[in-house]
């Protein structure tokens, strides 16, 4: 927090000079003109919900985070631009939340704007959050230095008049009440504040620039922010999905409005039960400029977590990424993943390979291409083998790594019949690795990026790969080498000697369930 430096009293004591026999004054100083400059005032925005919506004890809070992060899935994203993310209390949504929270961790965001509708305020416009700092039991950050100049441009504005109507359990909440007349749209908000924990859990050095929307055009202000959206900003969307409705109906209306979200379709969006709906449909703007894409990565409702499938209320999280380089098309993909299946299924029944005409087959299938086949069974390994060098045509390559995937993993025992329906197949298309030029430990830390790079690791006689997916279940880059080196049959800290070789490459990767 910022304060004022404290006023000081200087006493000043009197001395002589002397000069031959006679003791003279010295010199009496200026009197001081300068007065002590008054303490900055920081503005800062309380919980309003801790100990209602979350735990409001630092420790129970963090132990609570902690152990959703480490029960939800480890998606890998590349390009990760924006997340959709549920604001229920955390008994009911936290662990969907977490789905997307996760995906943060080991990378750098400097800003994070969180667009979250009102519950209790009425109002024309999007209201900028007006705090310095921003208060949960975890501690304080800092809002966006952004926040005022884009409260500058409409529709986003900085304590817009507004008709608030107090929740409840304001009684209760965290923060001091407010004398009458001084609620602003944020003062007693649980939308973006329950967003604000999850974020100071898995990001560091980060602000935050909160924005209440009211009465707003969704279009008019994406095209705002879109041009204030840079690699170091993130866009979160605070949601939930349908309210009260019975547990079949509700499944069925949020997958509606799912579809909807992932395909980017705005019109459908509109007529769509959310009530998030204007900061959904404020990003799925955005990432229409922009040319993102969005994924799924998980969904819930209330009845999931108590039983009572009476009245529900869905949450769901999205990840939002910009699409690298292609190239392979839809088609194209789907025809190497069918050509991986079959060549699964005739090795489990009949121990051999498929005839197949490579004649008829892509041209660019013929190339030849470092690969690797991953096998999953219920979202856990179950084989992974490939070629981090070209060494057949790209279809081949894929058919060999399959089969040893199933097969040949000495990790896992052969793929048997009865598992055939229930394996999914990702494949994934290997750059040219490339040799880094480094200095020092950190001069190597500094060059990775986490979800980008595969890592190549050769060191004396031994050596060792992790693709770019093995980010999501290990983010911090230390411990990737770590694990990195043991998986090589070395010490943990081999790659930080000077003979190590480490090599990066890109990959493109695709598996069935992706459309």
């Amino acid at each position: 927090m910022v304060t004022g430096a404290a006023a000081a009293l200087v006493a000043v004591a009197a001395s002589t000079v002397v000069t031959g026999q006679v003791a003279l004054p010295s010199a009496q100083p200026e009197p001081r003109t300068d007065k002590p400059k008054p303490a900055l005032k920081v503005k800062v925005r309380e919980p309003a919900v801790a100990g209602l919506f979350y735990p409001k004890e630092e420790a129970a809070l963090s132990k609570m985070l902690g152990e959703f992060l480490d029960a939800a899935p480890a998606n890998s994203i590349v390009n990760l631009k924006a997340l959709i993310c549920p604001h229920a209390g955390y008994q009911y949504s936290g662990l969907i939340a977490a789905s997307a929270y996760r995906l943060l961790l080991g990378r750098e965001f400097q800003t994070v704007i969180v667009l979250a509708p009102s519950h209790y305020a009425l109002f024309e416009g999007a209201a900028v959050c007006a705090a310095d700092v921003y208060r949960t039991p975890l501690g304080t950050v800092a809002i966006s230095e952004k926040a005022k100049e884009l409260g500058k441009l409409g529709p986003f504005v900085m304590e817009p008049s507004c008709r608030v109507q107090r929740p409840p359990w304001a009684a209760q909440s965290s923060r001091p009440m407010p004398a009458a007349g001084e609620d602003q749209p944020d003062t007693w908000e649980h939308s973006d504040e329950v967003q604000v924990p999850f974020l100071q859990k898995v990001l560091k050095n980060f602000q935050i620039l909160p924005i209440i929307l009211g009465d707003v055009d969704p279009a008019e202000a994406a095209r705002i922010l879109a041009d204030r959206v840079d690699d170091k900003t993130l866009l979160v969307a605070s949601s939930d999905l349908s309210h009260y409705h019975a547990y079949g109906e509700a499944k069925e209306l949020d997958q509606r409005c799912l579809k909807a979200i992932c395909s980017l379709d705005v019109e459908q969006m509109k007529s769509q039960e959310a009530c998030g709906k204007l900061p959904i449909l404020t990003l799925m703007h955005v990432a229409r400029k922009k040319g993102w894409k969005a994924q799924s990565l998980g969904y819930r409702n209330s009845g999931d977590v108590t039983g009572d499938h009476r009245g529900v209320v869905g949450y769901t999280a999205v990840a939002f990424y910009e699409p690298g380089q292609e190239n392979f098309t839809a088609p194209e993909r789907k025809h190497l993943l069918e050509l991986a299946q079959r060549t699964i299924k005739e090795v489990v029944a009949k121990g051999s390979l498929p005839e197949v005409d490579a004649a008829g087959l892509p041209n660019k299938f013929a190339e030849p291409k470092g690969c690797f086949v991953t096998l999953t069974k219920k979202g856990v390994l179950r084989g992974c083998i490939g070629h981090i060098f070209a060494k057949a045509p790209l279809y081949r390559a894929v058919m060999d790594n399959a089969q040893s995937a199933a097969m040949r993993d000495p990790r896992f025992p052969p793929v048997q019949p009865e598992e055939l329906d229930k394996l999914e197949i990702e494949i994934s298309v290997l750059t040219e690795p490339q040799q880094l030029h480094f200095n020092s430990p950190e001069e190597l830390l500094s060059q990775l990026q986490p979800y980008r790079d595969g890592v190549l690791l050769r060191i004396g006689a031994n050596g060792a790969t992790y693709l770019p997916q093995v980010w999501a279940q290990i983010p911090d880059k230390v411990s990737f080498l770590d694990k990195l080196c043991q998986k090589a049959g070395c010490e943990t800290s081999a790659w930080k000697n000077p003979e190590t070789a480490v090599y990066t490459y890109r990959v493109e990767s695709f598996k069935e369930s992706e459309p």
